[in-house]
């Protein structure tokens, strides 16, 4: 089975509070929520303490357009993309030695926070010593599912060439999205709960010669991975493309729908591979919100203790969509023993789950 090896995070270079963002929008909002000091406590009730953005403050209190924002985010994404695949290459915390660059065989790029053609891998190519013969596989739309997904892609490439390494690279610089004249309560709250980060992960093919590589005594295989569509839902999470950029939609159904529609699936998933969630010693989840996490406890019927690390992840990063999944993989990587059973589970738009199911070895 494909193996994750190694995972590592780029930091964006803008720590910042979640106390200064609210009073960001408190002075941003109030003229367009009469009612606006009721509606501020969405920041506190999302248990986020610090976010990291691409920019500083400052810089959203001024229009961007469209063109300024997506520069802005091409920019951004070479540093932070570079900086990610070159530390998870070269990881002090799960590899004996680095893995070459050309000796990676596909790389696939996950983002919904910008446009890029040639997309982001294609310019990294450029500036680290990767074989131009690398597969590209640049995948755009998934949202919070996006880190996931590519994990799964990257599985089943490895199933098919059991001889490659394959990076799976997640940028998020959802700051960049931001429409300070979009008045919506959707915007509120994408306000209180997104930020930016960039995380690329190491999976390998059983017969990859770098599993000699690694440090850590057990590394996560993957076992299964599962993909579902819930139909006509198309309005519960995603962009609204306008002239001035991506408006973003975020429907207060989520939590009502992980709890209705995700059990089942979840359910579904382990039983067909033999497994209770009783089983499971982890649930890596894509921390969408608190509430988000409060529900898949009540669904699933777990511990609340196994939504911790997911939790950490929320408090000192905010909801970096599709990368922090991967954030929350690196931590239970650092710390998860031979033996134990996980479960990776995120959500993004269409509206759709992707599940992995993991075993470290």
């Amino acid at each position: 089975m494909p193996t994750i090896l190694s995972v590592e995070e780029a930091t964006p270079p803008y720590s910042i509070g979640q106390d200064r963002v609210m009073e960001f929008a408190e002075e941003l909002f109030s003229e367009s929520f009469k009612d606006i000091k009721r509606l501020l406590p969405v920041f506190m009730n999302a248990q986020i303490e610090k976010r990291y953005f691409a920019k500083d403050l400052e810089w959203f209190k001024s229009d961007h357009s469209f063109q300024e924002k997506n520069n802005a985010f091409i920019e951004a994404s070479l540093r932070l993309g570079t900086e990610a695949i070159e530390k998870c290459l070269s990881s002090t915390n799960f590899l004996q030695e680095p893995v070459p660059f050309e000796d990676i065989d596909a790389i696939f790029t996950i983002t919904s926070s910008g446009l890029a053609t040639p997309s982001i891998e294609a310019r990294i190519m450029n500036i680290l010593p990767f074989s131009p013969h690398t597969k590209r596989i640049p995948i755009w739309g998934l949202g919070c599912a996006g880190g996931a997904s590519g994990l799964s892609r990257a599985y089943e490439y490895c199933l098919a060439f059991p001889k490659a390494n394959v990076l799976v690279l997640s940028i998020e610089l959802c700051s960049l999205t931001f429409q300070r004249n979009d008045r919506s309560k959707s915007n509120l709250v994408g306000t209180s709960l997104f930020a930016d980060g960039v995380a690329c992960a190491l999976v390998c093919g059983e017969e990859s010669p770098y599993h000699k590589n690694r440090m850590r005594e057990a590394v996560p295989r993957v076992l299964a991975a599962n993909s579902t569509l819930m139909k006509d839902s198309l309005d519960v999470m995603g962009w609204d493309v306008k002239n001035e950029g991506l408006y973003v939609v975020f429907s207060r159904s989520i939590p009502s729908i992980v709890e209705n529609w995700l059990g089942p699936n979840v359910t579904g998933f382990l039983h067909s591979q033999g497994i209770m969630v009783s089983d499971l010693t982890h649930f890596i989840a894509h921390p969408g919100g608190k509430k988000v996490l409060d529900a898949y406890i009540n669904t699933l019927n777990l511990p609340p203790n196994m939504t911790d690390t997911s939790l950490k992840i929320l408090r000192n990063f905010g909801n970096m969509s599709s990368a922090t999944i991967l954030y929350v993989l690196k931590d239970f990587m650092l710390n998860a023993e031979s033996g134990e059973l996980g479960l990776a589970a995120a959500l993004g738009p269409g509206f759709s789950s992707e599940l992995l199911l993991l075993r470290w070895e």
